[in-house]
């Protein structure tokens, strides 16, 4: 039998670890921080209270494409918090140092909670099943068993994406319309370089994770999800092209 992990633990463990290995995908334009800059920083850190942002206790690592645009592709870096059982938000950025830019944001809701949604909300969200069962979902830090137990929790949710700054089309500056994402539904559809240069920076197995989560039962998605796969592609207009 698996040994449980408190979420206490859990917080504990991935605050200590799995982090500035990734740089941002560009170099934004602008002056550098000013002295006097730096020290209005440091007089925030130690007066202010930034309870929402140290609520961003978990952090998952994983791929998006363009929903439209599968060949669009890149990696994401997500600092989540939990509001409660069936509700997590996400900021996504496009590394994990202090040059990380915020791509975007994820809501992720249970499965219990996708099924009261409207149908043409329903079409905006993806699930995570193949995600988590393929092993491109990580949560890096974390021991196998801790992150195994995180899967579990994982597996059945819903997640909608919206990317504000595409990075990985070497803009600069946060321009053009928020893009919807979506994410992987089987093998063969993420770029192998892709996943294999994030295992590679991470340290990690893909192949070792998709095994080890072998047990972790597969929920039937919900209709709706995933709409790209019937052919409902949504979209702003304006955005980037790749």
């Amino acid at each position: 039998m698996k040994s449980k992990v408190s979420w206490a633990v859990l917080v504990g463990i991935l605050l200590g670890c799995g982090g500035k290995n990734t740089s941002s995908n560009v170099q934004s334009p602008g002056s550098e921080k000013t002295t006097k800059t730096e020290v209005l920083e440091a007089g925030a850190t130690a007066l202010q209270n930034k309870t929402p942002v140290s609520n961003l206790e978990i952090y998952l690592n994983g791929f998006h494409f363009y929903n439209g645009q599968i060949s669009g592709q890149m990696e994401a870096h997500h600092y989540c918090a939990k509001l409660n059982e069936d509700l997590t938000q996400c900021v996504i950025y496009d590394g994990n140092g202090k040059d990380a830019k915020i791509m975007g944001v994820e809501y992720i809701v249970s499965e219990t909670l996708f099924k009261t949604l409207p149908s043409d909300e329903k079409k905006l969200w993806h699930t995570h099943r193949h995600e988590v069962k393929g092993g491109s979902l990580i949560a890096p830090g974390l021991p196998i068993v801790a992150e195994h137990e995180l899967m579990e929790t994982i597996v059945s949710t819903y997640g909608k994406t919206w990317h504000t700054w595409h990075t990985d089309q070497d803009i600069k500056l946060p321009m053009g319309s928020p893009a919807l994402m979506m994410g992987f539904t089987k093998d063969g559809q993420l770029s192998p370089s892709l996943q294999d240069e994030r295992d590679k920076r991470f340290g990690v197995s893909t192949a070792e994770k998709r095994q080890n989560r072998a047990d972790i039962p597969a929920p039937t998605p919900q209709p709706g999800a995933d709409s790209w796969q019937t052919g409902e592609i949504i979209q702003l207009p304006d955005r980037p092209q790749t």
